[in-house]
C-alpha cells in the first residue's frame, strides 16, 4: 500500500474506532451523556451549524488570529535568531533576558496585557505572537547553531560571493530548522488564541464554544472542540505538505517518499 495512503488512513481509522467507542459507551450508560452527548449527535449539531454563517465567521476570526499571531512570531523569532546565533557576544549579553522571559507562560501575562491593551484582537495577537515567538527563536538558533562550518569555509575558499553562499549553503543548512519552528510555532499559535478567546471573549471558536458552555449547549459546545480539532489538523498538515514539498531533497524526507 501507498506510504502516503497508510498515513492518512491509519490515523482516520483509529479516530472512528475512539469516536465508535464512545458513541456505544453513551449508548449503554457507562459514559453519563448528560456530560458527553453520543458523537452522532454532536455531529448532526455540526451539520446544522455549518448551514449557518456563525462557525464559518468564529472560524475565520480564530483563523486571522492566528496568521497574523504566527506571521508575527516567525519574522522576530527567525530575525532575532540569526542574530543572537551569529554572535557569541550578542548571545551572552541578551541570554539572561531571554531565560528570564522565556519560562513565563503567556496565559499568566493575561491581566497585564488586558490592563494594557484591552480585551480585543490586538491582546491575543501579543499573548498568541508571545507564545509562538519563543518556538520559533529557539528553532533559529538550534538551526544557525548547527550550520556545517566546513561548507561556508569551502564556499569562501572558491571565492563564492555572498549571494551564492547565501543561496548554495546558508539557506539549504536553515531551512529544515526553520521550518520545524513554523510548524510548532503554528500549533502554539492557534493553542493561545483559542484559549485567549475562551477567557477574556475575543470573537472566535473559543468566544462561542465558552458561550455553548455557559447556556449548558453541550452538543454545540462540542461541535465547536470538533471543529477546533479539524482545524489544528488541517493547519498542520497543510504544512507539513509545505514543508515536504520545500524539503523534498532533504535526508529526512527520503523515507516519506
Amino acid at each position: 500500500m501507498n506510504r502516503r495512503l497508510l498515513r492518512v488512513l491509519l490515523p482516520t481509522a483509529t479516530i472512528l474506532l475512539v469516536l465508535a467507542g464512545v458513541e456505544v459507551a453513551t449508548r449503554v450508560g457507562a459514559i453519563n451523556a448528560r456530560h458527553a452527548p453520543p458523537p452522532s449527535e454532536v455531529l448532526a449539531t455540526l451539520v446544522s451549524e455549518l448551514g449557518s454563517g456563525d462557525i464559518w465567521a468564529a472560524t475565520g476570526n480564530t483563523l486571522i488570529g492566528w496568521a497574523m499571531a504566527l506571521l508575527v512570531a516567525v519574522l522576530l523569532g527567525t530575525v532575532v535568531g540569526v542574530i543572537l546565533g551569529s554572535s557569541v557576544r550578542i548571545s551572552a549579553f541578551f541570554r539572561p533576558a531571554v531565560e528570564f522571559l522565556r519560562p513565563i507562560p503567556s496565559i499568566a501575562m493575561i491581566p497585564l496585557a488586558v490592563a494594557l491593551i484591552g480585551t480585543q484582537r490586538p491582546t491575543e495577537l501579543f499573548l498568541a505572537g508571545y507564545a509562538a515567538f519563543w518556538q520559533m527563536l529557539i528553532a533559529t538558533l538550534a538551526a544557525v547553531g548547527s550550520l556545517d562550518p566546513v561548507g561556508r569555509q569551502t564556499a569562501v575558499a572558491y571565492n563564492l560571493p555572498r549571494l551564492a553562499q547565501l543561496r548554495h549553503v546558508v539557506l539549504p543548512s536553515l531551512l529544515p530548522g526553520l521550518a520545524t519552528g513554523v510548524r510548532i510555532s503554528s500549533a502554539t499559535a492557534l493553542i493561545i488564541v483559542i484559549t485567549t478567546e475562551i477567557l477574556i471573549g475575543t470573537p472566535g471558536l473559543g468566544a462561542d464554544l465558552s458561550a455553548a458552555r455557559a447556556v449548558g449547549n453541550l452538543h454545540l459546545m462540542y461541535a465547536h472542540v470538533l471543529v477546533i480539532g479539524l482545524l489544528g489538523l488541517a493547519l498542520t498538515s497543510g504544512i507539513s505538505a509545505v514543508e515536504d514539498r520545500l524539503l523534498f531533497w532533504h535526508e529526512s524526507r527520503r523515507g516519506k517518499r
